[in-house]
């Protein structure tokens, strides 16, 4: 609202009365000069007297503004010398202006004038864009305090110029983010410990040493309790459930789980190792949330082998450990039961698909023809997924193609994604992992999914499953697959080809039963041979190309030793069994002395694949999920897509390196 008096228009209007008065009086003369006279007369005197009054207050107005515009500039002055939040000015080359005491105090110097703002505070992030609409933000911490710092860029026009400035306030932030930060480290962290295989490691000691086992793991559980500041409650023979707050998850992290080497040590005459999975579950919108986050982990951490910690929010996954191989469980109650499941649901079904993974080898391909053979045997028509034969397996699917037993075995992504619907039951073999499957898309139209896998489990995996069969201690697929037709039902009888298919598959994921086989292994060797496997067929499956010698001796050349510990090795050969080839040289490296993993590099078309081996100290499968793959302990590997050699030997390269590092 304007309050200033308008002098002029006041001026205007009496003139106009003047005028009008002196019209009256002539006008008044015309009749009477005298009284016309004396009326021009007073009128006069009253127009001089007004005019006298009004430029006097005129001068008394214009004088009250004057001092009222000091006055205000001096206490806008003082209001910003005494503003409550610490102030300051600077121009756009960062050089101090003007300021006010609280910013003097937070400083700790009055002398600030001219002086450039970095080389007080420090760096700033400022973004010197000239913006007179909008404030802006950045944030720093100085003497030990968080300020927000609330900038405004002001423009100010004189006669020649325009000059820009920016106006900084110093909002103090760091009651705020203590008390936030106070809540992140007090939310509730739940988790839930098991004892791997706790039955069968206490069998594995003499039974005086048992209870001292027991005692030992409930000690350091009791210990790590303590030291935490957490709640530890046992709610079974090999259960524990936790509770802890994330400010001491954040230091047990920072130690990489110590209490998994500390439980590690245990030992009384047990053969076996004691290890523990934990799973722990934070962030959730709830403690129930959390709860169930923790069953997942948990789940997670005993799929990928045990004696690690997983641990989950809502957006990730961190894992610990995993340094133990996984225990063979001699019991195989879980294979009968699976095996009568499986029966149930194949007798129910009208159409079966079976699968195994992209650029499948002998264990994936082994095991669908003899679950192909299974469903054969007891009556229901199934068909295995392929879209290309490669290198590794092309041998065994020309002579399963060849033999009328199989006739029509083999179709094509297109024709299964045609034949498949709702009630189509699809068996994956040797993955769980969607993404890594033949034919990802039929897992998107069935709702009868069947999963049977021996890999370490990864965060990605295959959900609803209708019978899931997972054992991460078995050697290789075909090896479940073969207890599956033992115990499924006495009378199955399967082709002498499947046999051999199995039986290959053995042999190539235990590296000629030297890797990864247990006693069940020689059991489904045995069976397999007795049922008309010939071990020289199943050599002749194997056989190589004199390229492929070519190109092993070529990433033999090519093979850098790091640490005398690790070998990384590579061919810049693009043959179509590169990934079969590059498998064979990282198991090749593994007898050079000292050597304890092997890396392999191979490109075919626009992926890079990598092939990790390890003879059971260094964890591969840990460094390949780096990249996005996985595996096992000893076997692991990864497929890059669009990158080039180059780079992704690099990539590898640096993974080696972070291991190495962590590991001192």
């Amino acid at each position: 609202m304007n309050i200033k008096p308008n002098f002029d228009k006041i001026n205007r209007e009496n003139t106009i009365y003047m005028v009008i008065m002196l019209a009256g009086g002539l006008f008044i003369s015309y009749y009477n000069f005298l009284i016309g006279a004396v009326f021009i007369a007073i009128s006069g005197i009253i127009f001089y007297l007004n005019f006298r009054k009004s430029e006097s207050k005129k001068r008394e107005w214009l004088k009250y503004v004057e001092e009222l515009s000091l006055n205000m500039d001096k206490t806008a002055k003082k209001s910003i010398k005494y503003l409550p939040i610490p102030m300051c000015v600077i121009e756009f080359n960062g050089k101090i202006v003007m300021h006010n005491d609280k910013f003097s105090e937070i400083v700790g110097n009055n002398r600030l004038l001219d002086r450039d703002l970095e080389d007080i505070v420090g760096e700033i992030d400022l973004n010197k864009a000239l913006n007179d609409e909008n404030e802006m933000y950045s944030e720093i911490e100085y003497k030990n305090k968080k300020y927000n710092i609330v900038y405004r860029v002001i423009k100010n026009k004189t006669d020649s110029d325009i000059e820009y400035m920016m106006v900084l306030y110093w909002l103090d932030n760091t009651k705020y983010l203590d008390l936030k930060q106070k809540f992140i480290n007090e939310k509730t962290v739940i988790g839930i410990i098991e004892v791997d295989g706790y039955e069968e490691v206490l069998k594995s000691a003499d039974e005086e040493n048992r209870p001292l086992i027991t005692a030992d793991i409930e000690r350091v559980l009791s210990t790590f309790e303590t030291e935490s500041k957490a709640a530890l409650k046992r709610i079974s023979k090999e259960k524990f459930f936790l509770v802890m707050n994330r400010e001491e998850l954040k230091k047990i992290e920072s130690n990489k789980f110590e209490i998994l080497d500390k439980i590690r040590h245990i030992e009384h005459s047990n053969t076996l190792p004691v290890t523990i999975s934990m799973g722990l579950g934070i962030d959730g919108e709830t403690i129930n949330d959390n709860f169930k986050m923790a069953i997942g982990a948990l789940d997670l951490a005993l799929g990928r082998g045990g004696d690690q910690v997983v641990v989950k929010t809502k957006d990730n996954f961190s894992f610990y450990g995993g340094k133990s191989k996984a225990v063979e469980k001699k019991t195989k109650v879980k294979s009968r039961l699976i095996g009568h499941a499986l029966r149930e649901i194949i007798n129910q079904s009208e159409k079966i698909l079976i699968m195994g993974h992209r650029y499948p080898d002998m264990d994936a391909m082994g095991a669908a023809v003899g679950i192909y053979d299974l469903c054969k045997a007891c009556g229901k028509e199934a068909n295995v997924v392929l879209e290309v034969a490669n290198d590794s397996i092309d041998i065994f699917a020309k002579k399963v193609k060849k033999d009328s037993y199989y006739k029509g075995i083999y179709i094509n992504h297109e024709t299964a994604i045609e034949e498949c619907d709702e009630d189509t039951l699809v068996i994956v073999l040797d993955t769980h992992r969607p993404n890594f499957t033949e034919c990802p898309k039929l897992l998107d139209i069935s709702n009868k999914v069947v999963v049977i896998d021996h890999h370490r489990r990864g965060v990605e995996f295959i959900s609803d499953t209708v019978l899931l069969f997972h054992e991460i201690y078995v050697s290789s697929t075909c090896e479940m697959v073969t207890e599956l037709i033992q115990y499924m039902d006495e009378n199955i009888k399967i082709n002498k080809i499947t046999a051999e298919g199995l039986l290959a598959g053995i042999n190539l994921d235990t590296k000629n039963f030297a890797f990864k086989t247990g006693v069940r292994t020689f059991e489904a060797a045995s069976y397999l041979r007795k049922i008309g496997a010939d071990t020289v067929e199943v050599k002749k499956l194997f056989n190589a190309d004199i390229s492929d010698f070519t190109t092993k001796a070529e990433i033999i050349q090519n093979t850098k030793i790091i640490n005398n510990r690790i070998c990384i090795g590579y061919t810049s050969s693009e043959i179509d069994n590169v990934n079969v080839i590059i498998a064979k040289a990282a198991d090749e490296l593994l007898n050079i002395r000292q050597v304890e993993a092997s890396f392999v590099l191979g490109q075919k078309d626009d992926r890079v694949f990598i092939s990790a081996r390890s003879l059971g100290d260094i964890n591969v499968h840990v460094m390949m999920e780096k990249l996005g793959g996985g595996g096992h302990i000893d076997i692991a590997g990864a497929q890059l897509k669009n990158v080039s050699l180059k780079k992704a030997y690099n990539m590898v390269h640096e993974i080696i390196e972070e291991f190495l590092e962590e590991d001192k």
